[in-house]
Formats: structure tokens, sequence, C-alpha cells
């Protein structure tokens, strides 16, 4: 595994979460957007009725940009970082809440009504079918790829002093 697509891989977990904690922001503020009010939004989004206000969806999002800022870290970092195994555990904790939510929804697209409101209609399973299952376990791949990727930072600079003694 390259370096190379190690980071390619922490970026792509990265830009995930954090577009979906800048949702939980912008709900924050009351919007319902994509959806037209706050009960279609929470069928759509969750299946089940749920408040989107500020003390439900703000502590989701802190927690959305910190799973971003950890796979970030660990890739650009390495384990080899005064901070290495915190990112180490953040990052495959990104991988286990992601492959865990990717798990749930296969249930979910194989019949489970498990968590799910009977009033949610179709539009959750069509969204969980085509793009929050997937998504989240592309995302649970890329953030193992993360944990288990190169020390590209950290080999890189080794690389560069090595270079910059011998040319002296």
């Amino acid at each position: 595994m390259s370096a190379t697509s190690t980071r390619a891989a922490a970026l792509t977990v990265a830009a995930v979460l954090t577009a979906d904690g800048l949702l939980h922001v912008l709900w924050s503020t009351g919007s319902t957007w994509p959806a037209g009010d706050a009960a279609s939004l929470s069928y759509a989004v969750l299946g089940i009725d749920a408040p989107f206000t500020p003390p439900v969806v703000l502590p989701l999002a802190a927690v959305l940009f910190g799973g971003a800022a950890l796979v970030t870290a660990r890739a650009r970092l390495g384990r080899a970082h005064r901070l290495g195994r915190l990112l180490q555990a953040g990052t495959l904790a990104v991988a286990c809440g992601t492959a865990l939510r990717g798990l749930a929804g296969i249930g979910w697209a194989v019949g489970l009504r498990t968590g799910l409101d009977a009033g949610a209609g179709d539009t959750f399973q069509l969204l969980n079918r085509a793009l929050y299952t997937p998504l989240c376990l592309l995302l649970a791949a890329a953030a193992l790829r993360v944990a288990a990727g190169k020390e590209a930072t950290a080999l890189r600079v080794a690389a560069g002093k090595e270079a910059a003694a011998r040319a002296r």
C-alpha cells in the first residue's frame, strides 16, 4: 500500500465526515434542507422521528469533525508521532463506527425493521441502500487503510534529512 493511497483514503474519510458535520451544523440552525420539514428530514436520514435540535445535532457534528481530524492526523503524522497511538485508536474507532452503521444498513436493506419507525416510508430505505450503507462501508475500508498505512510523512522527513546530510 502506497503512501499516496493512504493519503487519498484519509482525504476521502475526512471530506465525507466534514461534509456530514457541516450538514449537522446547518440542521442545528433549524434548516431542514434538503427535506421540506423536520419530520421528513428525520425519516429520510434516520428512519425514525427524532428531533434535529442543537442539543442533538451539534454533539454529533463535533464527533464527525473530530473523526475527520483524527484520521487526517493519523495519515499525516503516523504511528511514530508522540500521539501516534491515540491517532491510531481514533482512526480505528472511525473505522468501527462506520462499519457498524454499514452493517446495520445491510440488515435494514434485507428487511430487518429493528429500530425503524413504520411511518418512515420508502425514502429512508432508498437512501439507505443507495447512499448511506455503501458510503459507510467505503469509509470503514478507507479508515482501515489509513490505520494500516505507510508512515508517509515520517518516511519523507527521514529521507529528506538523509538527502540533506549527503549533500553536505
